[in-house]
């Protein structure tokens, strides 16, 4: 017994061998580049180096979108899904935590049984009796290799990675919910603007027709002015179709219908306007910020960390475990001659021809997989992010142009509608410069429309904002 004491102990003193490696992101994976952590450009004047905000949509100072946004974090499917999935993932990580240590087991039985008598060495046939038995047994499993403890690390940076894709799945939600909105009131916009100009040619036609009927015009410019009627004409369903679109994807986004959308969201026609330059942060925040670059780095940690369970495989298992019981007749169960007891280290050890050397190898190019993987997220990160901030800069100086031509196209109609006042123009001049400047202001409000997305994408290519929840 002495001996058996002293064998548990040396085993469990002995247990501070961890199989496979210990994690740590590998010096030469991207993430550790300091020159791709300072890729993020800023020097756009539209950008500032300040932190991302997690409400980002709330710079926009709309309480309508807010209302939108809250709704659809409380009630989309596919968040649903992600928050399903964290369940199963920290259920998982139970189950990894609750493997070895203490275990026991409790065994309760009475049968009518017909023994055999060879069991006993015996030739005449055992008497039939009535057997019962009794017994609760007790173990504590060592691990000594650390596989336990591999697999828990397993599961637990498969719920950390199960956890960033749940951040990615809301970042994305909102960027959905958003440009869904932009969408609607950009149509409502750009419908209003296209039917003035569409009343402004229906007038030009009217007075190519008088002109024509009083001898001063001919058929041809008629035609004419009725072709660009019904080529404005054609435009207004468009408008109205990607109006319904922004409505029913925020309704589908919601998960209600739109008559139940928050009041006001069909009507809107004035885009969301974000009132300050759009903090960025720097790079090293970006890679840390952005959920699926948490998500890639905890999945190079499962990966890492299950080289160990299989190389747990080499080694035995060892355990040391008591029972006690009481097992024969009925009638005589829990007296002396029925009574058993044991204790003692119990040993096991599947000899490893059976492809465990295989499996490590198959962990091993795993691990290889999850960090080419994670390399090429941190660089896609970096390249979605330069190009979202280029495009941007891009669509800012496309507007500052239109809104100038928009400026000089008032001016001139403004100007011209004097000098038709005056007597100096006719009033097809005044009409064509009117119509003009309504022109102007349709190709302005798409290209507002146009910036509004493009910072929508900017911010999730940002990341969103959301903090790591492991506070990292």
């Amino acid at each position: 017994m002495k001996r058996l004491l002293l064998i548990g102990l040396s085993l469990s003193l002995g247990a501070c061998q961890m199989v496979g490696p210990d994690y740590q992101v590998p010096e030469d994976a991207a993430v550790q580049r300091s020159d791709l952590n300072g890729a993020l450009r800023q020097d756009a004047d539209s950008v500032v180096s300040a932190p991302v905000p997690e409400d980002w949509w709330q710079l926009y100072q709309d309480p309508r979108l807010n209302q939108l946004v809250r709704q659809a974090l409380a009630s989309n499917s596919e968040l649903r899904v992600a928050a399903a999935n964290i369940a199963k993932a920290r259920a998982q990580l139970e189950v990894a935590e609750s493997q070895g240590g203490f275990g026991g087991s409790g065994k309760l039985a009475a049968q009518r049984l017909q023994e055999s008598g060879e069991a006993f060495l015996q030739p005449e046939k055992v008497p039939v009796a009535n057997i019962g038995e009794a017994i609760i047994s007790a173990s504590y499993q060592f691990d000594l290799w650390g596989t336990f403890k591999r697999g828990t690390e397993a599961a637990q940076a498969n719920a950390d990675a199960v956890q960033a894709a749940a951040d990615t799945a809301r970042i994305t939600l909102v960027a959905d919910v958003v440009k869904a909105y932009t969408q609607v009131c950009s149509a409502n916009e750009e419908l209003h603007i296209a039917r003035q100009s569409l009343d402004l040619q229906q007038q030009g036609v009217q007075l190519t027709q008088r002109l024509r009927d009083a001898g001063r015009g001919d058929e041809t410019q008629v035609t004419r002015s009725q072709t660009q009627l019904k080529s404005l004409s054609a435009e207004l369903p468009r408008f109205q179709a990607e109006r319904e679109t922004g409505l029913y994807t925020l309704a589908a986004l919601l998960a209600k219908p739109v008559e139940q959308l928050p009041a006001g969201t069909a009507d809107c026609a004035e885009l969301p306007h974000l009132a300050q330059l759009i903090p960025v942060g720097d790079g090293a925040a970006l890679l840390k910020r952005r959920p699926d670059v948490r998500q890639a780095e905890r999945q190079l940690a499962a990966a890492t960390a299950s080289i160990g369970v299989a190389t747990g495989a080499l080694y035995p298992n060892i355990s040391i475990g008591a029972q006690v019981g009481t097992i024969g007749i009925l009638d005589n169960l829990g007296e002396p001659s029925t009574n058993r007891w044991g204790f003692g280290p119990l040993v096991s050890w599947t000899i490893p021809t059976n492809g465990t050397r295989a499996r490590i190898r198959e962990a091993e190019a795993s691990t290889q997989a999850a960090l080419a993987h994670f390399d090429g997220v941190v660089l896609n990160a970096i390249r979605e992010t330069q190009t979202r901030l280029a495009q941007y800069s891009a669509l800012l100086d496309r507007r500052d142009a239109l809104a100038e031509a928009e400026r000089s196209a008032q001016q001139a109609a403004e100007q011209t509608h004097r000098y038709f006042q005056a007597g100096r123009e006719s009033f097809l001049a005044d009409l064509q410069a009117t119509r003009t400047y309504t022109d102007m202001r349709g190709q302005l409000a798409a290209a507002n429309s146009q910036v509004a997305m493009g910072q929508i994408s900017v911010f999730l290519a940002l990341g969103g904002g959301w903090k790591d929840p492991a506070g990292k």
